[in-house]
């Protein structure tokens, strides 16, 4: 570290360093980030405590020094690339913020985080803000934030929950489930859980749960749980009607083209299969199947077969010359 900087400047530095280690950080860790010596680290501890700001320390072998919480603390301080890159992260998650005088509630917080930065990094924040143009995913979905909230501190402290869940088709029901995880996944928010009506997992998109209410039981967390895998694996599942489709080619050729909820690629023969489900048939044939790059058959369900048939009429008669 510079020997030129200020006691206030390593006192600031010293804050940057607690505040991203919530776990503590011992005197001469803190030292030697600081490269000074442990009695000038523990000076810039004090001064941080002289400044109101509550460092705590604890003896042992996993002591150290760590912030306390609900204090108030001095602002944040973002170099210019992390300020840049906060703006640019938010406009391409929700690009309704971009615009300062719409009542988005990212929007407002993001402009509250523009403010309180120092004039030459919030000003180049403030111009990336007004002159990019993000265009909005039409796939993604903002969930409530209460709702999200309550589902993310439900599955921390492993409690269980009954969730009132609406269908896209306006069909609407309460569930008893394990809160395992909250996923986002391509602009969509999920809750990944296990249903104890159904005792299974399932995946509820949480732009559709309409109330969440904790109940006295809690849960054990399966070993191991990757959420995102888990997820992926089941957003292909459960669903009302049944697909099967088979490729004559190697599993390896078509295992790039599949997205997780396509269903499970399974090799068959000298080809593979695609066995899931999916509630809305004419999405699966439209959206999925037409982009696929390779040859197809259609085994199953029924009403998969018939959504491919139709689409296929269609696109037969956008080329057919009418005489």
């Amino acid at each position: 570290m510079p020997t030129e900087l200020s006691p206030t400047a390593r006192a600031l530095r010293t804050l940057e360093i607690l505040q991203s280690r919530t776990a503590g950080v011992t005197a001469d860790e803190l030292a030697a980030s600081l490269g000074v010596t442990e009695r000038a680290a523990r000076r810039y501890v004090g001064i941080l405590r002289e400044a109101g700001v509550p460092v705590h320390s604890a003896r042992g072998p996993y002591g150290g020094y760590r912030l306390g919480r609900g204090a108030r603390l001095p602002p944040v301080v973002f170099t210019e690339p992390e300020a840049l890159g906060l703006v640019m992260a938010v406009l391409d998650g929700q690009p309704a913020a971009a615009d300062p005088d719409a009542d988005d509630l990212v929007g407002a917080a993001l402009g509250k985080v523009i403010r309180a930065l120092p004039e030459s990094v919030g000003r180049q924040a403030a111009a990336l803000r007004e002159h990019a143009s993000a265009a909005p995913d039409r796939q993604a979905s903002r969930p409530d934030p209460a709702l999200t909230s309550t589902l993310v501190a439900a599955s921390a402290v492993r409690r269980r929950v009954l969730v009132t869940y609406r269908s896209e088709s306006g069909n609407e029901w309460e569930a008893e489930v394990d809160p395992w995880a909250v996923v986002v996944r391509y602009g969509r928010w999920y809750l990944l859980c296990h249903s104890h009506h159904a005792d299974a997992i399932r995946t509820y998109r949480i732009d559709r749960v309409r109330a969440v209410r904790e109940t006295a039981h809690g849960f054990e967390m399966p070993d191991g749980l990757d959420p995102v895998a888990v997820l992926e694996e089941n957003l292909g599942k459960g669903w009302e009607f049944p697909t099967r489709v088979v490729f004559d080619a190697p599993m390896a050729d078509v295992l790039p083209s599949i997205r997780p909820p396509m269903g499970r690629l399974e090799p068959s023969g000298d080809g593979c299969v695609l066995v899931g489900s999916t509630r809305n048939p004419t999405m699966y044939a439209q959206e999925w199947l037409a982009q696929l790059p390779l040859a197809f058959r259609v085994e199953g369900g029924e009403e998969l077969r018939a959504a491919v048939q139709a689409l296929a009429t269609r696109f037969t008669a956008a080329v057919t010359d009418e005489t």
